[in-house]
């Protein structure tokens, strides 16, 4: 039974986005337009064909996975360290400015500091599936404009990682501050320095192995792999799974596997 209804439910998804994307871009509205106008269409709030938001969740946030994937591949380890100063500048201005506003907001209007916080920080993050999407479709992520919005988009995935250990200091009740969130923290750095230096050891070498099969699907099957692992392993410490798969991504920048997998993932990532 649970089968049969994953398997509706692709269906639904695949129909409903052949349909509206590209009618979207045929009216010159672009495939984001597209793929959110299918979603509204088919959910909870329009045809009712979907009425679990999880299971929409699911399918968006793979894409999302995917796209940062790609978007790493496009960014060698020494172009993303001279990005350095934007993300930690402009990346910086944007979430604690507007944290602060919001949270000023919060508290004028009889909130409790606290919540206020936590709320504003909460706020204060993009979407980056939307933002980046557009930017790609119209080809200006290398344009100073689009790697500023990139830079802020890396800065909010990485904000995560201090806001797991301010967000139960802020908590309320008896064991507010027990250190859970500093645990949370140190799992998480620990997780990205295992996907940096798992990847600079092992990666190419395994590639490189694979490919000595030459067997096409099997390359694609293994780069599927790496973006689904790196993902997983990031949501296991409630970090996003697209920060570990752009992370991933930038690792294999300078692969001579580059191309490839760009080749391979690109079909995915939209769907």
């Amino acid at each position: 039974m649970e089968h049969s209804a994953w398997l509706t439910g692709t269906l639904i998804y695949l129909a409903a986005a052949v349909i509206a994307v590209p009618l979207a871009k045929l009216l010159g509205l672009g495939s984001i337009i597209g793929y959110l106008g299918a979603g509204i269409l088919i959910g909870p709030w329009g045809l009712q064909l979907v009425t679990d938001p999880k299971e929409m969740l699911r399918f968006a946030e793979f894409g999302v996975v995917l796209m940062l994937f790609l978007v790493g591949l496009e960014l060698e380890p020494r172009r993303l360290w001279s990005l350095r100063k934007p993300i930690f500048g402009w990346g910086n201005v944007q979430l604690l400015g507007s944290a602060a506003l919001m949270a000023a907001v919060g508290v004028a209007a009889g909130a409790d500091w606290r919540l206020a916080v936590v709320g504003a920080l909460g706020l204060a993050m993009s979407s980056t599936a939307i933002g980046l999407g557009v930017l790609a479709e119209r080809n200006l992520l290398g344009t100073s404009s689009g790697q500023s919005i990139l830079s802020v988009a890396l800065l909010q995935d990485v904000a995560a990682i201090p806001i797991l250990a301010l967000v139960p200091l802020l908590a309320f009740g008896p064991h507010a501050s027990e250190g859970g969130g500093w645990l949370g923290a140190a799992k998480a750095i620990g997780v990205i320095a295992a996907i940096v230096l798992g990847g600079r050891l092992l990666l190419r070498p395994a590639f490189r192995w694979i490919a000595r099969s030459d067997t096409p699907e099997i390359f694609t099957a293994a780069s599927l792999l790496l973006v689904v692992a790196t993902a997983a392993l990031m949501r296991a410490v409630g970090l996003s799974m697209a920060l570990g798969a752009f992370l991933a991504g930038v690792l294999l920048a300078e692969s001579e596997y580059r191309r490839e997998l760009e080749t391979d993932i690109e079909p995915f990532k939209g769907l």
